[in-house]
């Protein structure tokens, strides 16, 4: 079988998914509250949609269909105060990172769902190590080959996400010397990695995707744990590579870049997407993991190395008159300041230092999420 058509959705609509950590605020460590937590925010009204995670010390929210950084913007911040109102309820915090920093994954309980409990069965420990938080992005496209033509086109960008919104440093009680060492469970999975290259969407949906079905490795696209993947039932491609920033504020301004630099794509004034541009992309990819911002990466067409900090810099100064039009100025201009300044990663660890500890660093993190809630 294919995937049948791509549903299209109106180009450059927006929709988020943040995966937040829940948690206990006598000893920092990961609260399995989320069926308690669920069962609250049924009771009051909550813009958006909240759904379980694979573990119970996790949430997913959700944005609704939004046109504009600042729709986005402006949702993130009420789903996160009825959030912090619900928790405090319940005398639990709720905090973004792309890693707890000292959980340990054999105390996590896996959630009682029939997907959840079935992807335990497969994948074994993996599945609770899977405690970890990303952000998703969603960006409407017109068509499903303009779905994988920005898909492969975005490849280039694909270390600016990871660096700005780097925020997982610690792993299990340990410095891993990483800015974003979340990735690096992603990796273990079998279908994780970058999209095959095809650029028509019936080679996808009846070539690739049908010979994939067939051999019985995959049932539908929810199997692939790519960087970026196409959504045919929502007419969108997924970035999937962002931690889940400490602040919604943040996880905002990613998105804004995203669609402007997906509008600026779509105009097709860059050379269109090659396989050979894949040469460099594991390695950019490491570099931006590792390093964040200090990282160096190597421009797929022309070979050039220079700075992860600087490409980025350059990127957002180049999207100038892009995004205006988009009413997304605000958000490149948070993402400026925050390459400067230095990652979410570099505040987990300044906050290690000041407070001696590791709870201590959660404990920011839990008052960076709050903000004005």
């Amino acid at each position: 079988m294919s995937l049948g058509p791509f549903h299209t959705s109106n180009a450059l609509s927006l929709g988020v998914e943040l995966e937040l950590q829940l948690v206990s605020l006598s000893d920092f460590d990961l609260s399995a509250s989320s069926p308690d937590l669920l069962y609250l925010l049924e009771q009051r009204p909550f813009p958006g949609n909240v759904t379980p995670e694979i573990t119970e010390s996790m949430i997913e929210i959700c944005t609704d269909v939004q046109t504009s950084y600042s729709g986005v913007l402006n949702q993130l911040q009420q789903i996160r105060d009825t959030l912090v109102h619900a928790a405090d309820t319940l005398n639990i915090g709720i905090c973004g990172g792309g890693t707890h920093p000292f959980q340990k994954w054999t105390d996590r309980k896996v959630f009682s769902k029939p997907r959840f409990q079935e992807l335990s069965s497969l994948y074994g420990y993996l599945a609770k190590q899977f405690t970890i938080f990303g952000q998703h992005v969603h960006v409407g496209c017109s068509s499903g080959d303009d779905a994988l033509f920005l898909l492969h086109s975005l490849s280039r960008y694909v270390p600016h996400f990871i660096a700005l919104s780097a925020s997982s440093p610690y792993v299990q009680g340990g410095d891993t010397l990483f800015h974003s060492a979340r990735l690096n469970s992603v990796f273990a999975f079998p279908l994780s990695g970058r999209a095959p290259f095809v650029l028509s969407w019936d080679d996808f949906s009846e070539g690739y995707f049908a010979k994939m079905e067939k051999t019985g490795v995959v049932k539908s696209m929810k199997d692939f744990y790519w960087d970026i993947r196409p959504k045919p039932e929502y007419g969108t491609i997924e970035l999937r590579v962002c931690d889940t920033p400490l602040s919604v504020e943040r996880a905002a301004a990613l998105a804004g870049y995203l669609q402007v630099l997906c509008a600026y794509l779509l105009e097709r004034r860059e050379s269109p997407p090659l396989e050979d541009d894949y040469l460099v992309y594991n390695y950019n990819r490491f570099q931006a993991c590792r390093f964040g911002l200090d990282g160096a990466v190597v421009h797929p067409k022309t070979y050039e190395t220079r700075s992860l900090r600087d490409d980025i810099q350059a990127s957002l100064r180049a999207m100038q008159s892009y995004a205006e039009p988009l009413g997304a100025l605000p958000a490149l201009a948070h993402l400026l300041e925050a390459s400067n300044s230095g990652s979410d990663a570099s505040f987990l660890r300044d906050q290690q230092k000041k407070s001696g500890s590791t709870e201590g660093m959660v404990d920011a993190a839990l008052q960076r999420f709050r903000q004005s809630a």
